[in-house]
């Protein structure tokens, strides 16, 4: 695809052009480029007035942001795409621009702002029977009661979105849904469940090549046997997980993996292992702009103090 695009470049470089290898190149794992092409096809949509296009476009140069961790450019296109749409009339796009805006205020952690955007955009999912946009948007919003620590809320939300996903056919989703029907498992203290539907989840994962989902039960697993007491089973699994973040380009979940690993070394009196994860998870969170820095900025200024007590007791 991303030859075919090329080839088509060289016969006049028109927005549909620029478009089409933008699209090639972000489905392909470079991300970079789809958004240097991407910029090119919406300069052009603009000049031409096509509305609708302009409105696509930035919603992709959107998603590619925030498949890069860069929640707050994916936040700026999202939010000069989602006038476009409702111009133009393009109920199903506005619906999933809502979904993605929410996303990225789930991710910031801003919670009850995701809540707000993910409601608005569920009667709009089943007004155009999107029934896989539905079930998205019901786990989104299982997830955001599950980061407000409402676990029986979020496994209602969840368990709606699963047979939905499975009469769709949608593995990948599926394998999301299972994985954070284990968290919320995990969140309320049934780790042996939690541990099953992770396994459930992860063939999934891997059958469909979705990486960073693989990494994410991965180090979701490797949590539960944290909470286990078993930190060497634990370290395997946030260690399997953590190459494959580096690997897909996520660099939020690098920083939660390696402040996992970070607390399994600090628990094992670990120190120096421990100090320098840390120092990465905050220097990752700087580059992103991760809400949890402060709170990973604390924790790494502990584990330097008790190093330097230990240090003064020898």
């Amino acid at each position: 695809m991303a030859a075919l695009a090329a080839a088509t470049l060289t016969l006049g470089p028109d927005a549909g052009s620029f478009y089409d290898l933008g699209w090639a190149q972000s489905s392909t794992g470079h991300p970079r480029q789809a958004l240097a092409n991407y910029e090119q096809a919406l300069h052009r949509y603009r000049e031409a007035g096509d509305r609708g296009n302009e409105a696509a476009t930035l919603s992709n140069i959107g998603h590619v942001h925030n498949g890069l961790g860069e929640q707050q450019q994916a936040l700026d296109y999202y939010r000069q795409a989602l006038p476009t749409l409702r111009e133009v009339g393009a109920r199903a796009g506005e619906a999933t621009i809502l979904n993605n805006i929410g996303s990225v205020h789930d991710r910031l952690g801003d919670r009850l702002q995701a809540l707000d955007y993910y409601q608005q955009a569920l009667p709009i999912m089943r007004e155009v029977g999107a029934r896989g946009g539905e079930a998205a948007t019901l786990n989104n919003i299982g997830h955001v009661y599950d980061g407000l620590g409402d676990f029986e809320q979020a496994l209602t939300y969840y368990r709606q979105a699963l047979p939905i996903r499975r009469e769709n056919g949608d593995r990948g989703g599926e394998a999301t849904t299972l994985n954070n029907i284990g968290a919320a498992h995990n969140g309320l203290g049934d780790r042996q469940q939690a541990l099953a539907y992770y396994r459930q989840a992860l063939p999934i994962l891997r059958e469909v090549g979705d990486r960073a989902g693989e990494a994410t039960t991965l180090t979701n697993v490797g949590h539960v046997y944290d909470g286990l007491g078993d930190r060497q089973q634990a370290l395997d699994y946030y260690r399997q997980a953590l190459p494959i973040r580096q690997g897909v380009g996520d660099r939020a979940g690098e920083a939660v993996t390696r402040f996992n690993i970070a607390m399994v070394h600090w628990a094992e009196r670990n120190l120096d292992l421990a100090i320098g994860e840390l120092e990465i998870v905050v220097d990752l969170d700087r580059q992103i702009g991760y809400p949890d820095l402060e709170s990973d900025i604390f924790a790494l200024e502990r584990v330097r103090q008790e190093r330097a007590r230990s240090r003064q007791a020898t």
